[in-house]
């Protein structure tokens, strides 16, 4: 009997790339779509490619796919961001292995590609950043650190050729906002968890990321790209662990 696949996408006014996304996810006995009360014409873009769209307020990406995960009534799961699709070399490997994958086999890990202010960056700690976004329903757990998730196989894995190709920044302005909030949020869990930050931590932190993104992880190679991302990086490090000794407002009388 043929395994069935379910397409799963978590959305929050996604219209930019969602129609690409989706259609990407095409072959899936099903595609689930869990979407976050947009503003945006991203529901109609799901309704229109054949999506099941439920809908469910956002409580952090853990909550989501604890919602989201328990609606799959297939064998398999391929999981999506809204800002990215598979290629088709991919597409054909994912149907192939799941018809062909040993039954203890748990999902499969493939590779991401990100484009990043004028290429898809090769190095700079970006490619290949292989991802386990092919899994068998049940056979993987999520953990999240901070506004990031992860997957993680209950079982042994494989790894497929072709790429999930992904846009994570419609701009600058779009990364600086991202990355003002995932700053915020870091922070706030180590402050949580009792780690200190401060003026010197900050400062290290930042040479540290930036050693390690432009010469490490070879940025230099990505020209412009790769020089600018690692600024970003390092402004992005710093800003964590400045904020982890924020008092509050900065208002008169604070």
């Amino acid at each position: 009997m043929r395994p069935t696949i379910t397409g799963l996408v978590l959305t929050y006014n996604g219209q930019r790339l969602l129609k690409e996304c989706l259609a990407s996810l095409s072959f899936c006995d099903q595609i689930l779509v869990v979407d976050s009360l947009s503003t945006d014409a991203t529901r109609d873009i799901a309704a229109k490619a054949g999506a099941r769209v439920l809908t469910r307020a956002w409580e952090g990406p853990g909550p989501q796919f604890q919602f989201a995960l328990p609606q799959v009534k297939t064998d398999w799961v391929v999981s999506l961001d809204q800002d990215e699709f598979l290629t088709e070399e991919l597409r054909q490997n994912i149907q192939k292995a799941v018809q062909e994958a040993p039954e203890g086999l748990a999902g499969y890990y493939v590779p991401r590609r990100s484009f990043y202010f004028n290429r898809f960056l090769k190095h700079s700690g970006w490619y290949p950043d292989w991802l386990l976004r092919v899994f068998r329903a049940g056979r993987m757990a999520v953990t999240v650190s901070g506004a990031h998730y992860h997957f993680h196989p209950q079982g042994p894995t494989a790894r497929l050729s072709g790429d999930i190709v992904h846009y994570p920044y419609a701009n600058f302005r779009e990364h600086m906002a991202k990355m003002n909030s995932y700053a915020q949020q870091a922070a706030d869990e180590m402050r949580a968890k009792g780690r200190r930050g401060g003026l010197i931590r900050a400062v290290a932190h930042a040479k540290v990321r930036f050693f390690k993104l432009y010469l490490l992880k070879l940025g230099f190679l990505d020209g412009r790209a790769g020089l600018i991302n690692a600024l970003a990086g390092a402004y992005y490090a710093f800003q964590k662990y400045i904020r982890v000794e924020e008092k509050g407002d900065w208002g008169p009388g604070k």
